[in-house]
C-alpha cells in the first residue's frame, strides 16, 4: 500500500486546492455579476463537457500510461489556474475567462478521475480495494468540507488571486510525487486485446464491459436511480432549510452534513465495506431513504442535520463499495472505459435531476403546500405549510423512492448474486511478497513492478470460470459474487 498511499496523500492535498478555487470562483463570478444564472452557467460546465468526453477519455486511460494522463493534467491545471492569478492581479478577469478554463479542466477531469479509479487495483493488494477506495471517498470528502469552510476566509485574507497561487502550488507537489512513483501497467487480459483497435471499438468496449456483465449494468442502474434522489437533496437542502430558519442555521446542517461525509469515508476506508457487496449497497440504501424520509417531517434544524449526517454517511458507503465491485469485476486494462462508461451514465442522471429540481419543486410542489394549497388540509397537517414545506413533501417522495431501489436491488439476481469482498489470508501473503520485492529492488525498480503485475495477473486468472454471457458463473459459487462515479 505504499505507493497507493503516497499518491493518494498528494491527490488530497490536490483536491482540497482544486475545490477551495472552484468555491472561490464561483463566489467571485455571483459577486462580480450579481447573476444566480451565470453562477449556475459554472456548475454546469463544470459537468457537461465531462459527461460528454467520457467515452473518449476511457478508451485513452486504457490505451496510455496512467501516470502520464495525470502529470498532462496537474500540468493544464497549473497552466489554467495561473493564467486566471495573472488576469485577476492585472484586473481583466471576466466570467467568460472562468467558463472557458472550466470546459477545459471538465474535459480533463474525464480522464483523471477514471485514471485515479483503476490505479486502486494496480497498487493496492487485492483484499484491500475495499479500504483504498475508501481512502479515494475521504480525499473527495474532506475536500468537499474543507471548501466551503475554509475558502470564504481565504478569500477575505489572501484574496482570489492567492487562492489561485495556492491551488497552483498543490498541483505542483503532485506532479513532483508522480514523477517520483512509478506506477505498473496493467496486465492485458484476453478481453482487453480483442477490444483493442479503432478508437471507436474501445470506446464500444467500455459499453460492453458493462452491458455484458449483469453485476455491472444492474449496478449502473442501481447507483444512477440513487443518483436520482442525490441531485433533487443537493439542490433542495439550502431553501428547504431557509424556509423556516436562517442563513446560518444552514451552514450548521452543511456542516454537520460535511461530517457524515467525512466520517461514512474514514468509516469505508478503514472497514472496507461489509463482506457481502449486496449489503454495502442496496443494505445501505434503506437508511438512506429513511433520512430522507425523517428530513421532512417537520420544520427542525436538529431533525434536517441529522438527516443529511446519516444520508452523507451512508452515501460515501455505497459510493465505496459500487467502485470496489467494479474494480474486482473488470479486468485492469479495461477499467478506464469502465469507469468513465459508469461515471458518464450516473452523472448525467445527476446533472439532469439539477436541472429538474427547481422546475419540479417551484411549479409543483410548492403550490401544493402552500397556506391554501390543494393538499394544505391532509399532508400539511403532518409535514407543516408554507415556504419550503412542498419541497419538504418531495423530498420526502424521494426517500420512499431510495427504498423502493433497495428494495428491487436486493431482489435483482445481478446485485443480490455479487460475490463476497476477498479475505483470503493468501492474498495477504502475496502482497507481503511483493511489498519485499519492491524493497529489494528500490522504490522504481523493475523487479518490484513486475511482482504487482503478476499479483494482479494471477489474480484474474484465478477468478471463476465465465459462466453465461462471459461473466463468472456466481450462482456456481453459492449465489454470491465478489460497486464513482461518482466523483460525485
Amino acid at each position: 500500500m505504499r505507493k497507493f498511499t503516497v499518491i493518494w496523500a498528494s491527490s488530497l492535498v490536490t483536491m482540497v486546492g482544486t475545490a477551495l478555487t472552484g468555491f472561490s470562483l464561483g463566489v467571485w463570478v455571483y459577486l462580480e455579476t450579481g447573476s444566480t444564472t451565470q453562477l449556475a452557467v459554472t456548475f454546469v460546465l463544470a459537468f457537461l463537457p465531462g459527461i460528454l468526453f467520457s467515452p473518449l477519455a476511457g478508451a485513452l486511460v486504457d490505451r496510455w500510461d496512467r501516470r502520464l494522463i495525470l502529470l498532462v493534467s496537474d500540468a493544464v491545471g497549473i497552466g489554467t489556474t495561473l493564467t486566471l492569478g495573472l488576469l485577476y492581479t492585472a484586473g481583466h478577469l471576466q466570467p467568460w475567462h472562468i467558463f472557458v478554463t472550466t470546459v477545459i479542466r471538465s474535459s480533463l477531469r474525464a480522464m483523471q478521475v477514471p485514471a485515479l479509479n483503476s490505479i486502486v487495483v494496480l497498487l493496492a493488494p487485492k483484499e484491500q480495494i475495499g479500504r483504498a477506495n475508501g481512502l479515494m471517498g475521504v480525499a473527495n470528502a474532506v475536500s468537499q468540507t474543507v471548501a466551503p469552510a475554509v475558502g470564504g476566509a481565504l478569500m477575505l485574507g489572501i484574496g482570489l488571486n492567492g487562492v489561485l497561487f495556492l491551488d497552483c502550488a498543490t498541483f505542483f507537489l503532485n506532479v513532483v510525487v508522480l514523477f517520483l512513483t512509478r506506477i505498473p501497467a496493467p496486465p492485458r487480459s484476453q478481453a482487453g486485446t480483442e477490444g483493442t483497435g479503432s478508437l471507436r471499438r474501445e470506446i464500444g468496449q467500455g459499453w460492453r464491459v458493462l452491458t455484458s456483465n449483469r453485476a455491472l449494468i444492474t449496478l449502473a442502474l442501481f447507483y444512477a436511480a440513487l443518483d436520482l434522489s442525490v441531485g433533487f437533496v443537493d439542490i433542495l437542502i439550502t431553501p428547504i432549510v431557509i424556509g423556516f430558519a436562517s442563513v446560518s442555521a444552514l451552514g450548521v446542517v452543511l456542516t454537520i452534513g460535511g461530517i457524515g461525509l467525512v466520517l461514512g469515508s474514514v468509516t469505508m476506508a478503514s472497514w472496507g465495506g461489509p463482506r457481502r457487496r449486496i449489503h454495502g449497497t442496496a443494505g445501505f440504501a434503506i437508511p438512506l431513504g429513511l433520512f430522507l424520509c425523517l428530513g421532512s417531517l417537520r420544520p427542525s434544524v436538529t431533525l434536517v442535520a441529522i438527516a443529511a449526517f446519516g444520508f452523507m454517511f451512508c452515501s460515501m458507503i455505497i459510493d465505496g463499495t459500487s467502485r470496489s465491485i467494479i474494480g474486482t469485476e473488470v479486468e485492469p486494462d479495461l477499467q478506464g472505459r469502465a469507469f468513465a462508461t459508469f461515471n458518464m451514465v450516473t452523472n448525467t442522471v445527476l446533472c439532469s435531476s439539477y436541472l429538474l429540481a427547481g422546475p419540479v419543486s417551484d411549479h409543483v410542489f410548492e403550490p401544493l403546500l402552500a397556506k391554501d394549497g390543494a393538499l394544505a388540509g391532509s399532508v400539511g397537517d403532518l409535514l407543516g405549510t408554507g415556504e419550503g414545506r412542498g419541497m419538504a413533501f418531495l423530498l420526502g417522495l424521494l426517500g420512499l423512492l431510495v427504498l423502493a431501489t433497495a428494495a428491487a436491488g436486493y431482489l435483482t439476481p445481478g446485485l443480490r448474486g455479487l460475490s463476497d469482498k476477498v479475505t483470503k489470508p493468501a492474498a495477504e501473503d502475496s502482497a507481503a511478497e511483493d511489498s519485499a520485492a519492491e524493497d529489494s529492488g528500490g522504490e522504481g525498480s523493475a523487479a518490484g513492478d513486475r511482482a504487482v503485475e503478476d499479483s494482479a495477473a494471477e489474480d484474474y486468472a484465478g477468478q471463476a470460470d465465465p459462466g453465461p454471457g462471459g461473466t463468472p458463473d456466481r450462482e456456481a459459487a453459492g449465489g454470491q459474487t465478489p460497486q464513482p462515479v461518482s466523483d460525485r
